[in-house]
């Protein structure tokens, strides 16, 4: 906007100048033009920066300084406003100074008239006003700029986010028709052997009923509690990966007699040991212990039932608990067929069957499902094993396991 009343600051050491410049003013419109002066450099760069005027007439020659120095020196401490240097004579090299300086314009004291300093100061001022206006309006745009582009960075990362959640659950979609395909094609091959030796044994019991012979009665009856526990494992091993896979597996933990829990334990699997295979149950520091029990059973009975089932007959196992001020370590220790070095790094993939195991009945997802369990106790699972010698696995958890 064009202000109604132009303040005009002439900075010039000779008085005489200033005198005649006002004249010129005095000639046009009144009331338009306002006219204040200082003589010298220092006291013109002060009132520069005060910013109370509208342009500014410096003299070339200011004492032992230069008008464009002047010019130079306030547009570098961020004045905006026009400057108009002035000269008393034609000299080009002094335009040029002044043009490089920053200048608005220049105007020849000799030559200067009523209207031609008139048309300086009116230009110069609106060409100000125009630039200051392009300004305004370019940060402007370089907020609308950031702002838009904040919001498209918003956006992308939204974008990302929900790129990463679908692939996130695409392969979990797709981890879960893996394992339904690998469960299909698990279940066909281990159950049929089990369901084969319960049909082939109530076969036998009906002829054995008939003869009235009782112990092979029995032998076929255990023959088929071992088949149906065969099962059950089986299908507890994919029940439990599918409440992992689906997060539906929640800690409870809570105070527990710990000898006492895995004593009872210890007896009950001792039933479903081989012949002559002795369970070796020891523990050593703190009674209590806190920890999911589901969970904490879940690990002692997959690790328990391994070093039984690759345990030949007449065999110890060996189980012991361990309650420190750091946490519980869990170890149990077989004297079965091992695990070769080859296989040792596949032990805990799910489906997994080592090549020395391929003949005994599994389904691959025990020691998976341990790892899993593990882990979401906060633990860590280790073993070491040699063949034909056994295996020894120990878990850690940490004290205070929440």
């Amino acid at each position: 906007m064009f202000p109604d009343k132009i303040r005009i600051l002439m900075i010039d050491d000779d008085e005489e100048d200033y005198f005649l410049t006002r004249d010129l003013l005095d000639d046009l419109p009144p009331g338009k033009y306002v006219l204040e002066w200082v003589p010298s450099f220092d006291d013109g760069l002060k009132r520069i920066l005060e910013k109370k005027h509208d342009v500014y007439l410096v003299d070339y020659r200011l004492g032992a300084r230069t008008g464009d120095e002047l010019i130079r020196e306030a547009i570098k401490r961020g004045c905006e406003e026009p400057l108009i240097l002035l000269t008393g004579q034609n000299n080009r090299e002094a335009d040029n100074l002044a043009l490089k300086a920053g200048a608005a314009d220049y105007l020849e004291k000799g030559n200067l008239s009523a209207r031609t300093l008139e048309n300086a100061i009116r230009y110069s001022v609106a060409n100000a006003n125009h630039v200051k206006e392009i300004k305004a309006l370019n940060a402007d745009l370089e907020r609308r700029v950031k702002e838009r582009t904040l919001i498209l960075e918003e956006a992308v990362a939204q974008l990302n986010k929900t790129q990463k959640e679908l692939e996130h659950a695409l392969k979990k979609e797709k981890d879960l028709n893996d394992l339904k395909s690998r469960f299909v094609s698990m279940a066909s091959h281990e159950f049929r052997t089990p369901l084969a030796a319960i049909l082939s044994s109530l076969a036998l019991i009906r002829q054995y009923m008939e003869l009235n012979d009782k112990e092979k009665q029995l032998k076929h009856i255990d023959r088929i509690k071992s088949s149906v526990n065969g099962l059950t494992d089986i299908i507890n091993d994919v029940l439990s990966v599918s409440k992992l896979e689906e997060g539906k597996v929640m800690l409870n933990p809570e105070r527990v007699s710990l000898p006492e829990f895995v004593a009872d334990m210890v007896r009950e699997m001792q039933g479903i040991a081989r012949e002559g295979q002795q369970l070796v149950y020891t523990h050593k520091g703190g009674q209590e212990y806190c920890t999911d029990k589901k969970v904490f059973k879940h690990i002692l009975f997959n690790l328990v039932s391994n070093a039984i089932k690759f345990s030949a007959e007449g065999k110890f196992i060996d189980i012991t608990t361990t309650v420190s001020t750091s946490g519980l370590e869990l170890a149990v220790k077989d004297q079965g067929i091992g695990i070769s070095q080859e296989d040792q790094n596949y032990i805990f993939d799910r489906f997994f069957r080592a090549q020395n195991a391929t003949n005994i009945q599994g389904t691959g997802l025990g020691l998976n499902i341990v790892a899993k369990y593990v882990e979401m106790l906060g633990g860590k699972i280790s073993f070491s094993s040699e063949l034909g010698l056994g295996t020894l696995f120990t878990v850690y958890l940490p004290a205070g396991n929440r």
